[in-house]
């Protein structure tokens, strides 16, 4: 079975639980519904990427969340929202649906003024608590690639609920490390594409979120 183009969420559902993985991304006979939580982070998304790109104010349920992106926008360079970027295996940059994309990825904001760039992550949730900065590592790979005179990047997850800002900051002496990190994370998933075996891994969702009611770790599966 070959291994498909890979995604940070991808990957992080592979490693939450395989099984899960194989029912929602393989044989896909089983979806997840959209939550109110999912809903609501998709309004707001597209509400900034549209204050961006064609200054439209925020909806007033959203208002809240204007000064933060404001600033965003005032900052000097090129803005992409909503970026779609693709690299193949050599960690080239391609397009995000080529035939020879390794890894995908979509960065909510990349601001690119000369030899410096920005990265911009929006979260909705209420609590920075468990802040996962992995996703930067990939869009500050995607964006050295896509973006050949960049030299340096500074990156952040807003989370705009509760008003943090999670900061990281990458040179191209990054990019070598992140490659072989996330090679390695792909390199699990692939063999288990070539070995077509699904192993269920209990963890935190199966109780109540799992979707995958045919699993024996699923709490309401009865």
């Amino acid at each position: 079975m070959n291994t498909p183009a890979w995604s940070y969420s991808s990957i992080t559902l592979f490693q939450q639980c395989p099984k899960k993985y194989y029912h929602l991304r393989v044989v896909k006979d089983i979806t997840e519904p959209e939550t109110e939580v999912l809903i609501y982070g998709k309004r707001v998304h597209e509400a900034a990427e549209l204050y961006i790109k064609e200054d439209k104010p925020f909806p007033p349920e959203f208002s809240q969340f204007e000064p933060p992106v404001k600033k965003l926008k005032e900052l000097p360079g090129d803005k992409h929202c909503e970026l779609k970027m693709g690299l193949n295996e050599r960690g080239e940059a391609c397009g995000f649906f080529d035939p020879n994309v390794w890894m995908r990825g979509v960065a909510d904001l990349v601001i690119v003024d000369g030899e410096k760039a920005r990265i911009v992550d929006y979260k909705t949730g209420k609590s920075s608590k468990y802040a996962d900065t992995k996703q930067l590592d990939l869009m500050a790979l995607c964006t050295f690639a896509h973006f050949p005179e960049v030299q340096e990047i500074k990156a952040g997850l807003l989370f705009l609920v509760c008003s943090d800002f999670i900061k990281r900051t990458y040179t191209r002496a990054d990019v070598l490390g992140i490659m072989r990190q996330w090679t390695e994370n792909y390199s699990w998933l692939s063999k288990t594409y070539q070995e077509d075996v699904w192993n269920p891994k209990p963890n935190f969702s199966c109780r109540s979120y799992c979707p995958v009611k045919s699993c024996p770790h699923n709490g309401r599966n009865g």
